[in-house]
């Protein structure tokens, strides 16, 4: 077995979680990868949409990082519209998944990805905001988000909420008008993999890292989760997975960062 960075052991984690013949909203970054892992061995027959309107492209590769609207991601697309019609496939519920990144995420997986700080006017650090992480979040059936793992990155309350997870506010998202049984599914993270309680609607630990306990995993966020009664192994990263990862979809490192 290759060594592996903590980039491609998620990559590699969230690609097995598509399913084939489904469709997909990729978010940018690091969920265009692994939307192209999972087409190239896993689900030859998914249905990529991406916000700016290309619906079911063929992807190009290699990756170029900032191009989510570029030529890359529009080859032999089923068809190119408007972003409000693309959103709009997700409103009324063709979109099976939705997969974004998260620069803090609560125990409820509500997601930021706007700024951190106090002051939204004066904070410490801006991010690019919702895009079009908002709706992927509030429409999809099922949203996996992808991060790495660390304390201060899983808070009790986030500084902003970007995209909705299962309880805002002490409110569900159905009070706020969103369809039922849509939200946050999976959390994919450089330790481990989390679902959400089912009664609670609380963050779950469902699976560890090889060579992980839980306390490895839960030591390192800010708020207890719910541990499931039996915690899984996730596997590493397989050989062929790193080999079409490093040589025919990253070969510059712009994600997976040799």
């Amino acid at each position: 077995m290759k060594e592996f960075t903590d980039v491609e052991f998620m990559i590699c984690q969230a690609a097995r979680l598509l399913e084939d013949n489904k469709t997909v909203f990729v978010g940018w970054g690091m969920p265009q990868v692994v939307a192209l892992l999972a087409e190239r061995l896993y689900t030859p027959n998914i249905t990529q949409v991406f916000e700016f309107g290309a619906i079911g492209p063929q992807s190009r590769t290699p990756f170029l990082r900032g191009t989510m609207g570029g030529p890359q991601n529009t080859y032999r697309s089923l068809q190119w519209c408007s972003m409000g019609l693309a959103f709009s496939y997700a409103q009324v519920g063709y979109i099976d998944y939705g997969m974004l990144g998260a620069a803090q995420i609560d125990k409820y997986g509500n997601i930021n990805s706007t700024m951190i700080g106090d002051d939204y006017e004066r904070p410490k650090v801006r991010f690019p905001g919702s895009g079009g992480g908002n709706e992927v979040a509030s429409y999809c059936w099922k949203t996996i988000i992808v991060m790495n793992h660390e304390k201060r990155r899983f808070v009790e309350r986030c500084d902003f909420i970007t995209s909705p997870g299962h309880v805002i506010d002490g409110k569900t998202r159905e009070e706020y008008g969103l369809p039922k049984g849509t939200g946050p599914w999976r959390v994919v993270t450089s330790k481990a993999m989390f679902d959400f309680d089912e009664d609670t609607k609380v963050m779950r630990l469902i699976a560890v890292r090889e060579g992980l306990s839980v306390d490895d995993v839960v030591s390192d966020m800010g708020f207890e989760p719910v541990i499931a009664d039996d915690i899984q192994v996730l596997e590493p990263p397989t050989d062929e997975e790193l080999r079409i990862l490093r040589e025919e979809i990253d070969p510059y490192g712009l994600v997976i960062k040799k």
